[in-house]
């Protein structure tokens, strides 16, 4: 019997215990014993079918030899961290959902890990119930990744969709995703992009190969999103879409950030609607490769953190663990990246030629919606300063 410990019962937390219960069967069968959930780290005892499994004493988890494997469902830096570090310490597997804790702390977590020769997994943490860090980091080991982008927040991706689908004001589809349970009461992690900003520097770290800080990585999000840009970018082939990207620079430096994009109709991206993810990843020897399912959710986190625990007990030894060096330099401001822009602005195709040139015109009506040529963000500024922008995003492609 390979016995494990939770911590945190959450959501996710509680989708843990039953996937464990209720593939008991299939996991016994690929791990060659049954799974059990020995212990359930809480703050406060809840009534129900985990009772008796439940403690408020973290001791009697990081001290009991039985448990080879805890999961860390607790969210947040201060509390997940210190439990996570004295579990490592104490020669235990640790898996976990936190994107924040591996965005912040997961490169010296790692390391700990590598020391006391056992794994820190997090395929949870960044697509939910989608595989990504595992192709990312083993399937496509033979490609130099380029570029890594996609729509990570389930959240912001419901209400852009709304916004489509409807013409619901961002008020409304909010107010709509929070009596479904997509939003939470407070969403300013969801709807402000910082939840998409520790997905993309978990991304980046791991596709480039060294540590992306979250401090640095610039992040917008849809709050400020006018239905107005969301129907003229329909009207004329495009795609509202909340994005993470990272990104190879041409000297070999790195960039990251998350802001809306208007995306083409003809890009798969276009199509991800609802609560669903997707990212794309682009290698030198493969093209993009594209990775899409639901990202968030009590099962599908479940499910990803289940199959991280089946897999640290039963890696070798010798496999060479999944890691990140500690230097940050090399980050480069996004402005620095070239793309064609999507203004809106206060005033006519006249002004809007005086400050860009040749534009290519998407509405005129008191207003002038227009899309640049290729420029780098840092001259999309310098260049709209003498308009009154009423909006501004960039256009992927």
């Amino acid at each position: 019997m390979i016995q494990i410990a939770i911590m945190g019962f959450g959501t996710v937390g509680t989708g843990v215990a039953r996937v464990v219960a209720e593939n008991a069967r299939q996991i016994e069968r690929k791990l060659g014993e049954p799974l059990q959930v020995k212990a359930i780290l809480v703050r406060r005892f809840q009534d129900g079918p985990y009772r008796q499994l439940m403690t408020d004493d973290f001791e009697k988890i990081v001290g009991d030899d039985d448990i080879r494997v805890v999961v860390e469902t607790i969210g947040g830096v201060e509390a997940a961290y210190e439990y996570t570090r004295r579990a490592l310490e104490a020669g235990k597997h640790v898996v976990t959902a936190n994107k924040q804790l591996v965005a912040e702390r997961g490169c010296e977590l790692l390391a700990l890990a590598k020391r006391k020769n056992v794994s820190y997994l997090f395929e949870a943490s960044v697509g939910g119930g989608i595989p990504i860090l595992h192709p990312l980091t083993q399937c496509m080991a033979a490609n130099r990744i380029d570029e890594v982008y996609g729509i990570l927040n389930g959240t912001t991706n419901y209400i852009l969709t709304r916004m489509v689908r409807t013409g619901a004001f961002f008020s409304d589809a909010l107010r709509e995703a929070q009596a479904k349970g997509y939003a939470e009461a407070d969403p300013t992690a969801d709807v402000e992009g910082i939840d998409a900003g520790r997905k993309i520097c978990i991304l980046a770290d791991l596709a480039f190969g060294s540590q992306v800080d979250p401090a640095e990585v610039p992040v917008e999000g849809i709050s400020r999103l006018s239905l107005r840009d969301v129907k003229i970018a329909q009207r004329a082939g495009y795609r509202v879409k909340l994005l993470g990207r990272a990104v190879r620079m041409p000297g070999g430096g790195r960039t990251a950030y998350v802001a809306p994009h208007l995306i083409p109709e003809d890009n798969p991206l276009s199509g991800v609607e609802d609560v669903f993810n997707a990212v794309m990843l682009r290698g030198n020897a493969t093209g993009e490769v594209m990775f899409y399912g639901r990202g968030a959710g009590e099962l599908p986190t479940a499910s990803a953190c289940v199959a991280d625990v089946m897999e640290a007990l039963q890696s070798s030894p010798r496999r060479e663990e999944t890691g990140w060096s500690a230097d940050t330099a090399g980050f480069e401001d996004p402005l620095e990246l070239q793309s064609r822009y999507y203004f809106r602005v206060e005033g006519s195709l006249t002004d809007a030629a005086m400050a860009f040139g040749q534009v290519e015109v998407l509405s005129e009506d008191g207003e002038t919606a227009f899309l640049t040529d290729a420029i780098t963000g840092r001259d999309a500024l310098r260049q709209s300063r003498p308009l009154h922008v009423l909006a501004c995003m960039r256009v992927l492609g």
